[in-house]
């Protein structure tokens, strides 16, 4: 029996057992967003192929005024940007906070050149009368890149978060998301720009 006068240590919390999936970087919960996003992305694209077969020659024509060169500009952008998130991650396990944070601000500063690209390819698009309501193309185009354009937006205040709350756990979650972003782009480029 304790006396009044002992402290009882509360006990530890057990981490529960993932087994295979406790392995992976990051927090667990990230990594099922991920999983469904990738889902949802998949549906869309799914979809966008789907629809493509019942009107192969109208999409044809429609991804012929898409910017191919402002697309494969951004893939290269993006992939960049990861690999620049990844050595952040990298820096952060030695121990050098300053050098983690260069690299998440050229992450940072990647994604907006992303986002530059896009918002010029959009605006590009409506200067010739081209919108969400022009084609089925147009529609699942600008339904899709706009979709994941969101997700840039959200993976960028995640990085400005994870520059302050710079835990390698914390960093390891946001560049798993960011890496999705990646991902994700690098399937929409070659099948909405280039597929034929």
């Amino acid at each position: 029996m304790t006396q009044p006068h002992e402290l009882i240590e509360p006990s530890e919390p057990q981490d529960e057992d993932w087994g295979v999936l406790g392995e992976l970087p990051g927090d667990l919960m990230m990594w099922v967003l991920i999983a469904s996003e990738l889902l949802v992305f998949g549906a869309a694209l799914i979809a966008f192929l789907g629809v493509r077969l019942t009107d192969p020659a109208g999409f044809a024509h429609d991804q012929a005024l898409l910017n191919r060169t402002a697309g494969a500009a951004n893939t290269i952008v993006l992939v960049t940007s990861g690999l620049f998130a990844a050595l952040a991650v990298a820096a952060r396990e030695r121990g050098s906070r300053m050098q983690a944070r260069r690299w998440l601000t050229a992450a940072f500063a990647m994604g907006l050149v992303f986002l530059v690209v896009k918002g010029a390819e959009y605006w590009g698009k409506a200067a010739h009368g081209i919108d969400i309501e022009t084609s089925p193309f147009f529609t699942f185009y600008y339904l899709i890149t706009g979709f994941h354009a969101a997700h840039v937006v959200a993976g960028l205040v995640l990085l400005v978060l994870v520059a302050v709350w710079d835990s390698v756990r914390n960093m390891e979650t946001v560049v798993a998301f960011w890496h999705m972003v990646d991902l994700v782009w690098v399937l929409l480029f070659p099948i909405i720009y280039l597929l034929s």
